[in-house]
């Protein structure tokens, strides 16, 4: 649940912020008669990606217990796997020219229907990947009410979050969330992938190596138990991990935590004695050449 409830925060303020942005570049090239279709084209984007999810909820049902639903849950887990790691990368490096990128797009878009396929595509992305994350938990923890009732609390979050942001002038340090959710996100695309190392050596059998069990930790700390459970949708936590499921889980975090690291942190600033001696040098050049 807690797991559902930050991917949705997540997504649903990334959304709001793309929705916000095409508003504020319809206001500003003086075109709001062409609000409704941004509006309309959101909507559609929503309900399309119910669909989708409710499309790939049931097959994935209807096959439940066979082979088909063990490939159907391998898959499932690698592309929420890659679409997580991507988008977080993605986010990160587009953060601050996000509102850039969409007013120059939503200028170009002179017509209402170019508007709300615009609206619709960019909110539709992040629709159709809410809805492809969300099925991966729910094959992860096969509790429908739970997951449900995140992904509510998370949306009402990003709704109020949004009208603290736009409403009433609360300022949020938009680099900071995404960094920290994006460190979340990489948790979550971890034992996604571990989950999907599970299945491919439990119930495929196509990993047939590695499977020594490490530990088993049931007896006191079970993944069907509440705080295992937690620990399982956030974290990746198994009871009994097998030596290449904890092998790919450290080395995913490790490598994709350094690079999202390094994306991330700050330049250093250059040092005041530093600039202080180049700038004469650059002086001197000046001079020299006239």
């Amino acid at each position: 649940m807690l797991a559902t409830a930050i991917l949705y925060l997540r997504e649903g303020l990334e959304a709001s912020l793309i929705v916000s942005i095409l508003l504020a570049a319809l206001r500003q090239l003086q075109l709001m008669r062409q609000a409704r279709a941004v509006w309309i084209g959101v909507a559609l984007a929503v309900l399309c990606s119910f669909l989708a999810a409710l499309a790939l909820y049931v097959t994935v049902r209807i096959y439940d217990g066979t082979w088909f639903e063990a490939v159907f849950e391998t898959v499932t887990y690698l592309v929420a796997v890659v679409l997580l790691t991507s988008m977080t990368f993605w986010m990160q490096q587009h953060s601050r020219t996000l509102k850039r990128e969409m007013m120059t797009k939503a200028s170009m878009a002179s017509s209402g229907l170019a508007l709300g396929l615009l609206a619709f595509t960019s909110v539709g992305r992040e629709g159709l990947e809410t809805a492809f994350f969300t099925l991966a938990f729910a094959l992860q923890t096969h509790e429908a009410p739970l997951l449900m009732l995140g992904a509510l609390i998370g949306l009402a979050l990003a709704v109020a979050l949004c009208f603290l942001i736009y409403r009433l002038g609360y300022r949020l340090d938009y680099r900071r969330f995404f960094r920290v959710m994006g460190l979340l996100l990489l948790f979550f695309a971890a034992g996604l992938l571990g989950n999907a190392v599970q299945t491919m050596q439990e119930e495929l059998h196509w990993l047939p190596f590695g499977t020594t069990v490490l530990w088993n930790s049931s007896g006191w700390l079970s993944e069907e138990s509440t705080v295992g459970s937690l620990l399982h949708g956030l974290l990746g936590y198994s009871d009994a991990p097998t030596l290449l499921r904890a092998c790919v889980y450290v080395a995913f975090l490790l490598i994709f935590g350094t690079l999202f690291w390094r994306l991330t942190r700050k330049p250093v600033p250059l040092p005041p004695a530093q600039s202080s001696q180049t700038l004469p040098a650059e002086a001197a050049t000046k001079g020299a050449s006239h």
